[in-house]
């Protein structure tokens, strides 16, 4: 069979089941059962129309399968109201099976589980994988969260922004295993952007486009981070970014900004900066302070403080940095860059060291010990040769 087709249908299917009547969980096992009877069948008689072939076996596993179950006369409105097996399904379907997924009731690691496995149709060895924990635990983790969102029904539009929270941090997650779960994310969005005509999705993809597109330049040869000033540029996919402008310029055509717009503006324009000097870092400042206003997130108002080191001098950095929280995460790393751009080499060493200490994450670890060590290895005097020091995360 095309796995890349049953990929594809499985979330469809699935969503029909749903909206019919069927929970989650029972809803899911008689797909899983259609597609063994697809495997069984189709290599000698291939359906013309593998959906409605697959809604019309996996609806009838179903029923068959609530027939026997002890809980039948509690479900027997399900059965007798359902509409006939096989009939085409409505258009929002998979659109409902997004906003199931991404459900308040759930955390955002359920939902993330739940969006790959029943959306985006991947196993649940390739989500263990992807998130480099044993099968077993994310088989548990899926379970809870379909028994969770069982019996849930919609009858008000669902939380879009609770869907887009949930596309980004599948986005942020990156590549792991044989699973890419940036590209994967790419992929569920422009599904969602295609039934949903809302500007902060066309934002959200905008977004993703435009840091996809640095993906090839930001790792070395051996596995190290390349900060976004020290990128290859010509290694930046040029058609990605232009896809991206043009999806977010249509969105902020509509007057309705949100937070992913506003973020997907500051990635454009260091897409559209030809070299790092000439990033246009007043409006970067400028993007940041409606991002703070949209978000109030102090994790915005700490990038922007490299903005502002950028676009008003160190200094100025220092100062924007100076009301933040230090505990939050990658300061002490964004204040030991700012010091080095100071010329004060020695708190920027130390500031550096002590970051490296809090890194989420090996290569990051390795990319502010490096830092460190080479600002040790150099004269600390402020008037020294200060060299060109780059921000501390790509």
């Amino acid at each position: 069979m095309d796995e890349a087709m049953i990929r594809r249908l499985t979330p469809s299917v699935l969503a029909v089941l749903v909206r019919r009547g069927a929970d989650f969980a029972a809803a899911e096992d008689a797909v899983q059962d259609a597609l063994v009877e697809a495997v069984r069948v189709w290599p000698s008689d291939q359906p013309r129309d593998a959906k409605g072939w697959l809604v019309t076996v996996a609806w009838r596993k179903f029923l068959d399968a609530t027939r026997a179950d002890a809980a039948r006369h509690r479900r027997e409105n399900i059965v007798e109201q359902a509409p006939v097996p096989g009939a085409a399904p409505c258009a929002d379907d998979t659109l409902r099976l997004y906003f199931l997924c991404a459900h308040p009731s759930l955390t955002q690691a359920s939902a993330v589980a739940l969006t790959l496995r029943a959306v985006g149709g991947l196993t649940t060895r390739q989500i263990a994988q992807a998130y480099l924990v044993p099968e077993a635990t994310m088989a548990q983790r899926i379970s809870r969260a379909k028994r969770t969102v069982s019996g849930v029904r919609f009858d008000q539009p669902g939380d879009v922004a609770t869907v887009l929270r949930v596309l980004y941090l599948v986005f942020n997650e990156g590549y792991s295993g044989d699973i890419d779960l940036a590209a994967e994310a790419i992929r569920l969005t422009r599904q969602l952007a295609a039934q949903v005509d809302h500007p902060e999705v066309s934002g959200l993809l905008a977004l993703m486009l435009l840091h996809h597109a640095r993906r090839a330049a930001r790792t070395a040869p051996d596995g190290s981070l390349v900060p976004l000033a020290e990128q290859d540029r010509g290694r930046w996919d040029t058609e990605l970014i232009a896809e991206g402008v043009e999806i977010l310029q249509a969105a902020l055509a509509r007057d309705r900004l949100g937070e992913f717009q506003a973020q997907a503006a500051i990635a454009a324009l260091h897409a559209d900066a030809p070299t790092a000097e000439e990033t246009d870092w007043v409006q970067i400042v400028e993007w940041y302070d409606e991002l703070a206003r949209l978000t109030g997130s102090p994790v915005v108002r700490l990038n922007r403080a490299v903005a502002v080191g950028e676009a008003d001098g160190p200094r100025a950095g220092l100062a924007a940095l100076a009301d933040l929280d230090a505990g939050l995460p990658r300061y002490t790393a964004v204040a030991a860059y700012l010091h080095e751009r100071d010329g004060d080499l020695t708190t920027a060493a130390r500031l550096y060291a002590e970051a490296a200490l809090k890194a989420p994450d090996l290569a990051e670890r390795d990319h502010l010990t490096r830092r460190a060590a080479r600002l040790n290895s150099r004269p600390t005097t402020r008037d020294g040769d200060r060299g060109a020091p780059r921000p501390p995360a790509p």
